[in-house]
């Protein structure tokens, strides 16, 4: 195993095993208006969206978690078994270990093999800047055919890369990468940050290029500085612990990170809620507070890692907890749920 699968194994089996969770999740903070008169009916509710010109039968992505190393394989198969039943989006880990090695292709490509009707690639913004555009155009062709992708999205991992004791913390010029990217490639590009939210300000300059959506991926959920504060302690490396736990809660809450980025769109750009999602509640929550879609990953992981009748249960459940809360607030459609009473304390 090179060190990039060993990498994506130690995550994996960090997430499953350790808390890795921010100290605080803002959810909690965030609290829907109960109708006592909703007058729907429940079985009327419409979950149906449109995002990056796909319709998906509810506002729910199975977000990127892995890929390229040898358990990812069923994990993947069972998150898309799952994406394809419910017909929502999916995206899958990293695919730069696949393009190093392609002994790893079919920890990714085997979503191909299901009816998802929006797959998502990925990969990393600093490997923009190290590979050039040119290179980087290849490359995104190859992430484009490995899973037949309808979209690609760079990932913003900064805090992650510089706790990481093997990271790449250069982000110089990869706007200006991403951008270029944008304006070549036929195929939708969101960007994604990684569990540190996004601030208006970056949101305003995202705005500026030819991307299609953001992923604001906020401080709530799982806590990657965390991640790398256990990974650094099984390598017996207490300088890179010590950053890692440092910065343990660092970032923008994903509320805070929704309202930033709609305030800086103008609402005028698809977003996706990243970051804490527990269950269908907390998706609802993050759809009134203007989000197209939410993202759950670590609810997703450990019914992924046993069975595809378990992973099927874990996402029906969020999707009726949705249809609840849609019920209890009146909402007849997904749209009807922005304009939700709500009450954020942030």
């Amino acid at each position: 195993m090179d060190q990039i699968e060993s990498r994506k194994d130690e995550h994996v089996r960090i997430a499953l095993e350790k808390d890795v969770a921010a100290s605080h999740n803002y959810w909690d903070d965030v609290i829907l208006t109960h109708n006592a008169l909703p007058e729907i009916d429940k079985n009327g509710i419409d979950l149906k969206i449109k995002l990056l010109n796909k319709t998906l039968e509810a506002p729910i992505v199975i977000s990127a978690m892995t890929g390229g190393y040898h358990l990812a394989k069923d994990i993947n198969e069972r998150l898309a078994y799952a994406a394809a039943d419910f017909q929502i989006a999916m995206g899958v880990g990293s695919q730069r270990a696949a393009l190093k090695n392609e002994n790893l292709k079919d920890t990714y490509s085997v979503i191909k093999d299901y009816d998802v009707p929006l797959r998502i690639g990925n990969i990393g913004a600093s490997q923009l800047v190290i590979w050039g555009h040119k290179k980087t155009m290849d490359y995104i062709h190859q992430m484009v055919d490995m899973i037949d992708a309808h979209a690609i999205a760079v990932c913003l991992n900064f805090l992650q890369e510089v706790v990481q004791f093997e990271g790449e913390a250069n982000a110089k010029g990869c706007l200006q990468e991403i951008a270029k990217l944008a304006d070549a490639i036929d195929i939708p590009i969101i960007v994604k940050e990684s569990g540190a939210g996004i601030s208006f300000g970056v949101a305003k300059q995202l705005a500026e290029t030819n991307i299609a959506a953001i992923d604001v991926g906020g401080l709530s959920g799982t806590s990657f500085s965390a991640i790398e504060h256990f990974r650094a302690k099984m390598h017996f490396d207490g300088y890179h612990a010590r950053g890692g736990k440092t910065f343990w809660d660092w970032g923008i809450s994903t509320p805070k990170s929704i309202l930033n980025v709609g305030e800086a769109t103008e609402g005028n750009m698809p977003v996706i809620s990243t970051g804490g999602i527990r269950n269908g509640l907390d998706a609802a929550r993050a759809i009134s507070l203007g989000a197209d879609a939410a993202g759950v990953a670590q609810v997703m992981l450990k019914p992924a890692t046993k069975s595809k009748q378990a992973t099927i249960f874990e996402m029906d459940m969020i999707i009726k907890e949705l249809r609840a809360a849609m019920f209890l607030t009146g909402s007849e459609t997904v749209e009807k749920l922005k304009c939700a009473e709500v009450d954020v304390w942030i």
